[in-house]
Protein backbone atom coordinates (compact mmCIF):
# COMPACT_ATOMS: atom_id res chain seq x y z
CA UNK A 1 0.00 0.00 0.00
CA UNK A 2 1.69 3.43 -1.27
CA UNK A 3 2.49 5.70 1.69
CA UNK A 4 0.64 9.32 1.27
CA UNK A 5 2.67 12.15 2.45
CA UNK A 6 0.39 14.32 3.96
CA UNK A 7 2.82 16.89 5.20
CA UNK A 8 3.02 18.03 1.22
CA UNK A 9 -0.31 18.33 1.34
CA UNK A 10 -1.17 20.47 4.40
CA UNK A 11 2.27 22.94 3.48
CA UNK A 12 0.49 23.48 -0.30
CA UNK A 13 -2.71 24.05 1.52
CA UNK A 14 -1.16 26.49 4.24
CA UNK A 15 0.48 28.44 1.53
CA UNK A 16 -2.22 28.91 -1.11
CA UNK A 17 -4.51 30.07 2.92
CA UNK A 18 -1.45 32.54 3.17
CA UNK A 19 -1.74 34.03 -0.25
CA UNK A 20 -4.85 34.08 -0.65
CA UNK A 21 -5.29 36.12 2.88
CA UNK A 22 -2.55 38.18 1.81
CA UNK A 23 -4.21 38.82 -1.06
CA UNK A 24 -7.80 40.06 0.28
CA UNK A 25 -5.49 42.39 2.57
CA UNK A 26 -3.90 44.17 -0.53
CA UNK A 27 -6.96 44.51 -2.16
CA UNK A 28 -8.86 45.67 1.26
CA UNK A 29 -6.19 48.28 1.20
CA UNK A 30 -6.40 49.44 -2.40
CA UNK A 31 -10.21 49.95 -1.70
CA UNK A 32 -9.56 51.96 1.11
CA UNK A 33 -6.69 54.11 -0.93
CA UNK A 34 -9.18 54.47 -4.03
CA UNK A 35 -11.99 55.62 -2.01
CA UNK A 36 -10.14 58.20 -0.57
CA UNK A 37 -8.67 59.30 -3.61
CA UNK A 38 -12.26 59.46 -4.90
CA UNK A 39 -12.87 61.47 -1.84
CA UNK A 40 -9.78 63.80 -2.37
CA UNK A 41 -11.35 64.46 -5.64
CA UNK A 42 -14.71 65.63 -5.43
CA UNK A 43 -12.88 68.87 -4.14
CA UNK A 44 -10.76 69.64 -6.80
CA UNK A 45 -11.89 73.00 -8.62
CA UNK A 46 -14.17 74.07 -5.35
CA UNK A 47 -13.53 76.02 -2.64
CA UNK A 48 -11.70 74.11 -0.38
CA UNK A 49 -9.08 73.32 -3.37
CA UNK A 50 -5.76 74.41 -2.57
CA UNK A 51 -1.76 73.65 -3.25
CA UNK A 52 -2.18 71.28 0.06
CA UNK A 53 -5.24 69.10 -1.31
CA UNK A 54 -3.70 68.95 -5.05
CA UNK A 55 -0.16 67.47 -2.65
CA UNK A 56 -2.46 65.41 -0.95
CA UNK A 57 -4.32 63.55 -3.68
CA UNK A 58 -0.20 63.23 -5.47
CA UNK A 59 0.92 61.04 -2.26
CA UNK A 60 -2.83 59.34 -2.30
CA UNK A 61 -2.43 58.62 -5.78
CA UNK A 62 1.08 57.63 -6.06
CA UNK A 63 0.12 54.88 -2.79
CA UNK A 64 -2.43 53.78 -4.97
CA UNK A 65 -0.34 53.17 -8.08
CA UNK A 66 2.37 50.93 -6.00
CA UNK A 67 -0.67 49.20 -3.99
CA UNK A 68 -1.99 48.02 -7.65
CA UNK A 69 1.05 47.18 -8.92
CA UNK A 70 2.08 44.71 -6.12
CA UNK A 71 -1.92 43.41 -6.46
CA UNK A 72 -1.59 42.86 -9.86
CA UNK A 73 1.64 40.87 -9.36
CA UNK A 74 0.41 39.08 -6.22
CA UNK A 75 -2.91 37.92 -8.55
CA UNK A 76 -1.47 37.58 -11.61
CA UNK A 77 0.85 34.89 -10.55
CA UNK A 78 -1.36 32.92 -8.85
CA UNK A 79 -4.61 32.96 -11.15
CA UNK A 80 -1.54 31.73 -13.79
CA UNK A 81 -1.39 28.81 -11.60
CA UNK A 82 -2.36 25.67 -13.46
CA UNK A 83 -2.02 23.76 -10.06
CA UNK A 84 -4.44 26.14 -8.26
CA UNK A 85 -7.28 24.49 -6.38
CA UNK A 86 -10.93 25.18 -7.56
CA UNK A 87 -12.11 27.02 -4.18
CA UNK A 88 -8.89 29.26 -3.99
CA UNK A 89 -9.22 29.86 -7.52
CA UNK A 90 -12.94 31.43 -7.62
CA UNK A 91 -11.91 33.28 -4.10
CA UNK A 92 -9.08 34.79 -6.39
CA UNK A 93 -11.17 35.28 -9.48
CA UNK A 94 -13.49 37.19 -6.95
CA UNK A 95 -10.51 39.14 -5.70
CA UNK A 96 -9.50 40.05 -9.53
CA UNK A 97 -12.87 41.31 -9.79
CA UNK A 98 -12.73 43.66 -7.31
CA UNK A 99 -8.87 44.79 -7.90
CA UNK A 100 -10.25 45.61 -12.04
CA UNK A 101 -13.43 47.93 -10.29
CA UNK A 102 -11.35 49.57 -8.23
CA UNK A 103 -8.21 50.35 -10.72
CA UNK A 104 -11.03 51.56 -13.25
CA UNK A 105 -12.38 54.12 -10.45
CA UNK A 106 -9.06 54.99 -9.73
CA UNK A 107 -8.78 55.66 -13.70
CA UNK A 108 -11.84 57.29 -13.92
CA UNK A 109 -11.36 59.98 -10.97
CA UNK A 110 -7.63 60.63 -12.36
CA UNK A 111 -9.30 61.31 -15.47
CA UNK A 112 -11.50 64.25 -13.77
CA UNK A 113 -8.53 65.25 -11.77
CA UNK A 114 -6.66 66.37 -14.90
CA UNK A 115 -9.90 67.80 -16.14
CA UNK A 116 -11.19 69.88 -13.76
CA UNK A 117 -7.31 71.17 -12.84
CA UNK A 118 -7.22 71.87 -16.33
CA UNK A 119 -10.34 74.09 -15.93
CA UNK A 120 -9.77 75.73 -12.94
CA UNK A 121 -6.32 76.94 -11.89
CA UNK A 122 -5.18 77.60 -8.47
CA UNK A 123 -3.95 81.06 -9.63
CA UNK A 124 -6.87 82.10 -10.10
CA UNK A 125 -8.86 81.96 -6.90
CA UNK A 126 -12.14 83.72 -8.38
CA UNK A 127 -12.56 80.71 -11.10
CA UNK A 128 -13.39 78.17 -7.71
CA UNK A 129 -16.79 77.14 -6.75
CA UNK A 130 -18.05 78.50 -4.08
CA UNK A 131 -19.49 74.50 -2.98
CA UNK A 132 -20.04 75.20 0.72
CA UNK A 133 -17.33 73.16 2.25
CA UNK A 134 -15.11 74.15 4.64
CA UNK A 135 -11.95 72.16 6.04
CA UNK A 136 -9.35 70.39 4.59
CA UNK A 137 -9.05 66.82 4.03
CA UNK A 138 -5.54 66.03 5.78
CA UNK A 139 -7.17 63.23 8.53
CA UNK A 140 -8.59 61.51 5.19
CA UNK A 141 -5.57 60.90 3.53
CA UNK A 142 -4.09 60.77 6.41
CA UNK A 143 -5.59 57.56 7.71
CA UNK A 144 -5.25 56.18 3.60
CA UNK A 145 -1.77 56.63 3.53
CA UNK A 146 -0.98 55.21 6.82
CA UNK A 147 0.65 58.36 8.28
CA UNK A 148 -0.41 59.73 12.24
CA UNK A 149 -0.52 62.99 10.71
CA UNK A 150 -0.35 65.26 7.60
CA UNK A 151 0.16 68.77 8.94
CA UNK A 152 1.76 70.75 6.17
CA UNK A 153 3.27 74.03 5.82
CA UNK A 154 0.44 76.22 3.99
CA UNK A 155 2.01 78.57 1.11
CA UNK A 156 0.25 81.26 -0.81
CA UNK A 157 1.98 81.68 -3.58
CA UNK A 158 1.92 79.06 -6.18
CA UNK A 159 5.12 78.17 -7.76
CA UNK A 160 5.48 78.70 -11.42
CA UNK A 161 4.89 76.07 -14.00
CA UNK A 162 3.86 73.90 -11.00
CA UNK A 163 0.20 73.17 -12.33
CA UNK A 164 1.29 72.26 -15.71
CA UNK A 165 4.14 69.83 -14.24
CA UNK A 166 1.07 68.27 -12.48
CA UNK A 167 -0.80 68.07 -15.51
CA UNK A 168 2.13 66.03 -17.04
CA UNK A 169 2.91 64.02 -14.96
CA UNK A 170 -0.88 62.80 -14.21
CA UNK A 171 -1.34 62.23 -18.15
CA UNK A 172 1.75 59.74 -17.88
CA UNK A 173 0.27 58.08 -14.48
CA UNK A 174 -2.73 57.87 -16.56
CA UNK A 175 -1.16 55.98 -19.51
CA UNK A 176 0.40 53.78 -17.12
CA UNK A 177 -3.16 53.14 -15.76
CA UNK A 178 -4.18 51.87 -19.08
CA UNK A 179 -1.37 49.77 -19.82
CA UNK A 180 -1.70 47.71 -16.70
CA UNK A 181 -5.60 47.30 -17.63
CA UNK A 182 -4.48 46.22 -20.95
CA UNK A 183 -2.22 44.03 -19.73
CA UNK A 184 -4.50 42.73 -17.30
CA UNK A 185 -6.82 41.69 -19.64
CA UNK A 186 -4.63 39.80 -21.88
CA UNK A 187 -2.47 38.00 -18.80
CA UNK A 188 -5.60 36.62 -17.52
CA UNK A 189 -8.50 35.48 -18.82
CA UNK A 190 -11.51 35.81 -16.07
CA UNK A 191 -14.87 36.52 -17.17
CA UNK A 192 -16.66 39.23 -14.75
CA UNK A 193 -20.15 37.87 -15.18
CA UNK A 194 -19.14 34.37 -14.64
CA UNK A 195 -17.49 35.37 -11.08
CA UNK A 196 -20.10 35.03 -8.38
CA UNK A 197 -19.89 37.21 -5.31
CA UNK A 198 -19.95 35.84 -2.33
CA UNK A 199 -17.88 35.89 1.35
CA UNK A 200 -18.29 38.60 4.17
CA UNK A 201 -16.60 41.17 2.49
CA UNK A 202 -18.24 41.37 -0.78
CA UNK A 203 -21.88 40.44 -0.51
CA UNK A 204 -23.03 41.35 2.89
CA UNK A 205 -24.51 44.74 1.48
CA UNK A 206 -26.15 43.43 -1.61
CA UNK A 207 -27.53 40.55 0.82
CA UNK A 208 -29.26 42.80 3.30
CA UNK A 209 -30.20 44.55 1.02
CA UNK A 210 -32.09 42.46 -1.05
CA UNK A 211 -33.10 40.36 1.84
CA UNK A 212 -34.34 43.43 3.42
CA UNK A 213 -36.44 44.05 -0.14
CA UNK A 214 -38.11 41.00 -0.18
CA UNK A 215 -38.97 41.44 3.20
CA UNK A 216 -40.86 44.95 2.23
CA UNK A 217 -42.19 43.36 -0.75
CA UNK A 218 -43.83 40.33 1.36
CA UNK A 219 -45.00 43.02 4.04
CA UNK A 220 -46.65 44.98 0.77
CA UNK A 221 -47.84 41.90 -0.53
CA UNK A 222 -49.37 40.86 2.49
CA UNK A 223 -51.13 44.47 3.19
CA UNK A 224 -52.66 44.09 -0.05
CA UNK A 225 -53.93 40.10 -0.14
CA UNK A 226 -56.95 40.92 2.10
CA UNK A 227 -57.98 44.41 0.11
CA UNK A 228 -57.49 42.83 -3.33
CA UNK A 229 -59.92 40.88 -2.97
CA UNK A 230 -63.27 43.02 -1.81
CA UNK A 231 -62.07 44.52 -5.24
CA UNK A 232 -62.41 41.45 -7.23
CA UNK A 233 -65.59 40.48 -5.44
CA UNK A 234 -67.00 43.77 -6.47
CA UNK A 235 -65.76 44.02 -10.27
CA UNK A 236 -67.46 40.41 -10.62
CA UNK A 237 -70.86 41.86 -9.05
CA UNK A 238 -70.65 44.79 -11.51
CA UNK A 239 -69.96 42.59 -14.44
CA UNK A 240 -72.93 40.64 -13.04
CA UNK A 241 -75.08 43.07 -13.16
CA UNK A 242 -74.36 44.86 -16.17
CA UNK A 243 -74.88 41.72 -18.18
CA UNK A 244 -78.37 41.49 -16.38
CA UNK A 245 -79.11 44.86 -17.30
CA UNK A 246 -78.37 44.27 -20.91
CA UNK A 247 -80.44 41.09 -21.24
CA UNK A 248 -83.49 42.88 -19.54
CA UNK A 249 -83.51 45.78 -21.96
CA UNK A 250 -82.59 43.13 -25.14
CA UNK A 251 -85.85 40.85 -23.87
CA UNK A 252 -88.00 44.28 -23.15
CA UNK A 253 -87.15 45.65 -26.63
CA UNK A 254 -87.81 42.04 -28.02
CA UNK A 255 -91.44 42.10 -26.74
CA UNK A 256 -91.96 45.35 -27.45
CA UNK A 257 -91.02 44.59 -30.79
CA UNK A 258 -93.53 41.68 -30.89
CA UNK A 259 -96.37 43.00 -29.76
CA UNK A 260 -96.59 46.03 -31.61
CA UNK A 261 -95.70 44.68 -35.26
Amino acid sequence: MPLVNNKVGDDCAASGDKALADGKALVDSLMKVVACYRHLASCVGGCTDSLQLRDELRQTREKAQKLAGDVCHHLTSHLRDKSLPDGQRKEMELLWVAFSACLELLHVDMCKVLNISGIVSLADSASLVHTGLEGGCSDVAARALSLPDLNQVRTDSLPAGLESQERSTMELEIGQIDRMIDDMEMKVNVLRWMVEPHGPLYADPLSSTDSASMALLSVDEEQQAPTSQPLCQRSHMFALLLLLGVFFVASTLSLCIFFFS
